[in-house]
Parts: C-alpha cells; sequence; structure tokens
C-alpha cells in the first residue's frame, strides 16, 4: 500500500506494478516465480495448486506464438535480417525454461490483471525498460491503459522480449464476469464457467459503470457454495428439503 500511494497521481495509477514485483523479489529470494493479482480479482477455487493447474507443463497451459490469438494484430515473428534465429521464430527456442513472463490476454490485448513472472536476468532487464522513465514521459498520454500499453509497446517494438513471452488460455487465470468484454458473457475463451470450475475472475472495467465490490461478493459466495464439504452440502440439501416440505404443507393447509 504504501508503494501504491506513491503512485496515486490519475496517469501513474497501475504502473506500481514494476516496484512491487521488485520489492517481492527482493523480500522472497529463494521464490522463482511471482504472481501478479489486482485487487479487483477473485480466485474461486482457493484448493487449486499452481504447480498442477499451470506450472506442472507449460507447454500445454502456455503458448508462444501470439497469432493463436492476436487482437491487436501483432505482426510476428520479427523478421528483420540482422535477428538470429531463435528472435525470428514464432515459438523462440520452444523450450520452457526460456519463459520468464505469462500474460493472459483479453479481448483488447494483454491483460495485466493476472500475470506470472519469473525471477531471471531477462526480467530485470524487462522491468528496467518497462518502467522506464524518460519512455514514461513521452509516451503515457499515448497510453490509454497505461502500463499494459506499455507492455504491447516494448513487445510490438523489440524483438529480444518475444522469444521469452508466453501467452496462458484467459481462462486459466483470468476470467471476466458479463460485462467485460461483451454484456451477455457469452465468450467461452473469456467469461467465467462455473460447470468448468475457472481458477480466478477479474472483474475487469468494473469501476466504469459496474457495482465493483457487489460482483466480487457474489462471486465469493458462488465460490462458498462450490466448495462446500460433505457435510456442508448434506446440511444445506437438508434445509433445502425441510423448507420444500414446509412450503407444500403451508399450501394444502391454506389452498388459494
Amino acid at each position: 500500500m504504501s508503494t501504491k500511494k506513491r503512485y496515486a497521481h490519475e496517469w501513474r495509477e497501475s504502473w506500481e506494478k514494476v516496484d512491487t514485483i521488485r520489492n517481492a523479489m527482493r523480500k522472497y529470494p529463494n521464490a522463482e516465480w511471482f504472481w501478479w493479482l489486482d485487487l479487483n480479482t477473485f480466485i474461486m477455487e482457493p484448493t487449486y495448486s499452481l504447480q498442477s493447474h499451470i506450472f506442472s507443463d507449460l507447454t500445454k497451459t502456455t503458448y508462444r506464438d501470439i497469432n493463436i490469438y492476436n487482437p491487436l494484430n501483432i505482426a510476428h515473428p520479427p523478421n528483420a535480417s540482422y535477428l538470429d534465429e531463435i528472435t525470428r521464430s514464432p515459438v523462440g527456442d520452444g523450450l520452457v525454461s526460456s519463459i520468464n513472463l505469462i500474460v493472459p490476454q483479453d479481448c483488447g490485448g494483454f491483460n495485466l490483471g493476472s500475470f506470472l513472472v519469473r525471477r531471471s536476468a531477462w526480467t530485470d532487464r524487462l522491468l528496467d525498460i518497462w518502467w522506464d522513465p524518460v519512455s514514461y514521459e513521452q509516451k503515457h498520454m499515448e497510453w490509454e491503459h497505461k502500463e499494459q500499453d506499455a507492455l504491447e509497446y516494448i513487445y510490438t517494438n523489440q524483438p529480444w522480449v518475444r522469444s521469452h513471452l508466453a501467452f496462458i488460455p484467459q481462462r486459466l487465470c483470468n476470467s471476466f464476469p458479463p460485462g467485460a468484454c461483451g454484456d451477455k458473457g457469452d465468450d467461452p475463451n473469456i467469461h467465467y464457467q462455473e460447470n468448468d470450475r475457472d481458477f480466478v475472475v477479474n472483474m475487469a472495467g468494473c469501476e466504469w459503470g459496474r457495482d465493483c465490490w457487489g460482483e466480487m461478493y457474489n462471486y465469493r459466495q458462488l465460490s462458498n457454495k462450490l466448495n462446500r464439504s460433505r457435510w456442508e452440502k448434506f446440511k444445506g440439501w437438508f434445509s433445502e428439503r425441510k423448507e420444500r416440505r414446509e412450503d407444500n404443507k403451508e399450501n394444502t393447509e391454506h389452498p388459494g
């Protein structure tokens, strides 16, 4: 929170991500991966393990070629003749060990409500460039989505970034509620699916005409319901059955 206060200026809001990640890396020197979550996200399935849900097989849970889903129509891979073969490959070197940043995309491009970053020399370099004060002063008026637009700009214009960045299907770590990327909430690639027990819901854009904490409360209630123990489910079933029986009895005694 003390870091966030330094970014309270209108144009600097949400730029605290870089400082916060660096602070976390200093505080936990033995940790390899760091997971950023925005304040308006809710973990629907607290029993899920990040290891089993994402990290156990990054070749299946991530993709390197942005052309698989490319809402920004970024030309990929870069094809300048002076670049090496790995940089000009759509999937980099294809090795899991070279992935240092995992980002979901929504209907408008990169979404940093929930993303994962690995400790590495590459990451240190990226964080330096991402929050370069000169770039910020020159471009921040153009970057409507602030730090997200900045990362998209770096990805588009700095070929060395692409071979270490992987994308993750949005619903694996950053599902949206109805109202974000479509009022109906019917895009199976983007919107929360109760039957699939999606991991996280991000109330993206709720501050623009929606009720952030109302949405959070509703998803919290749903999560509590979905994650009830067997005993809690039995008590709920028994209580509902008792209520139905009492309603039927009242209707029988007082017909019409």
